[in-house]
């Protein structure tokens, strides 16, 4: 919900629990307009401050982006 909201242009978005269990470790996978003409660090940037308060409680995370072809 949260990355939906501070992505709307998002055209794919997926969230995958890699914990094994302990639901504290992720994989994020976001395909947005937002990202183009981007690097790739100022687009991981852009999703650790979307999700500023909620990697608090993470013991990982890890992200993939990319603009639409």
């Amino acid at each position: 919900r949260v990355l939906r909201e501070k992505f709307p242009r998002a055209s794919a978005i997926k969230v995958v629990d890699i914990s094994g269990g302990c639901g504290a470790m992720y994989e994020i996978h976001i395909e947005s307009e937002e990202f183009r003409e981007k690097r790739t660090v100022q687009q991981h940037q852009m999703v650790n401050q979307a999700l500023s308060e909620e990697i608090k409680h993470m013991h990982g995370l890890r992200i993939f982006t990319s603009a639409p072809k």
